[in-house]
């Protein structure tokens, strides 16, 4: 008898096998690659993959649903809460030498803490194939002047290629979640060089504390308290910058800290002050 979800785990199980088939052609995994699967639920994803790539590491905290997964050949199960979860040291991962392919219908009352904490090791993985809510795929996929573009967008845009794939709608489920949903694919991308990701965090987060307001409000005093050198126009908003500016100046905040630098000659802007 198929499990009843539990409301405590915030668990939709995936059920239209549309879905499920465009979701693993998507992933096309092959024989000896290091899977891993968070929140495999009743399995519906987690068999065909198994059938393609023979072993798969699945990552279940329902204590009834691990111990069901447990019988089937070709499983490693690891029942534990995923935040907890020190993916370098998985068993997908023995040896070390092969990177690990996370794939994933992700809690969505905890998706975004869990996309921080893949961000971690995102030096072990080849790629990720994750399921979330419609409304954080936008974010994560978000250019900049998008309303949707903000914290999220910079943080994993910088070590990720991000692709919208598919959109799932709440029928797919059981039971049905009352958000739309969208498959997203993610590609790591190498560390740009002199950025210190907790450094950068922190500035992206004083940026975006006040969405309404220009930079010099927020942002630029930010900058002052640590006298950080560099050409920073802070007469825009924090959603009007791309990526790579933010890269650009957590840099130069980094080299001004080392150097202990004099304070910066940051761009005012011309003409008449936006509000």
């Amino acid at each position: 008898m198929a499990q009843h979800p539990k409301k405590r785990f915030g668990q939709h199980f995936l059920v239209d096998p549309g879905v499920i088939d465009a979701i693993v052609r998507a992933v096309a995994p092959r024989p000896g690659e290091a899977l891993v699967e968070i929140g495999p639920g009743r399995g519906a994803i987690t068999m065909p993959l198994l059938e393609r790539c023979g072993a798969l590491t699945v990552i279940e905290l329902d204590r009834d649903l691990a111990a069901r997964l447990r019988r089937t050949p070709g499983l490693e199960v690891v029942e534990a809460d995923v935040l907890r979860v020190d993916f370098a040291a998985l068993p997908a991962a023995a040896g070390g030498a092969r990177p690990l392919r996370i794939v994933g219908n992700l809690p969505y009352n905890i998706s975004t803490p869990i996309l921080f904490h893949l961000l971690q090791s995102v030096d072990r993985i080849a790629d990720q194939h994750v399921m979330l809510q419609k409304e954080v795929v936008d974010r994560m996929v978000a250019r900049p002047g998008r309303k949707d573009y903000g914290r999220l967008s910079v943080m994993l845009q910088w070590r990720y290629e991000v692709e919208h794939v598919l959109d799932v709608a709440p029928e797919a489920f059981d039971p049905p979640p009352r958000v739309d949903s969208a498959v997203v694919r993610m590609a790591p991308k190498p560390a740009a060089a002199g950025v210190d990701p907790k450094l950068l965090g922190e500035l992206v987060t004083v940026a975006f504390s006040q969405r309404r307001k220009l930079l010099r409000h927020t942002l630029g005093r930010w900058l002052d308290e640590r006298g950080a050198s560099g050409d920073f126009d802070v007469q825009r908003r924090a959603e009007e910058v791309p990526v790579e500016e933010y890269l650009r100046l957590a840099s130069d905040v980094a080299k001004a800290t080392r150097e202990g630098s004099a304070p910066p000659s940051r761009r005012e802007g011309l003409g008449r002050e936006r509000p």
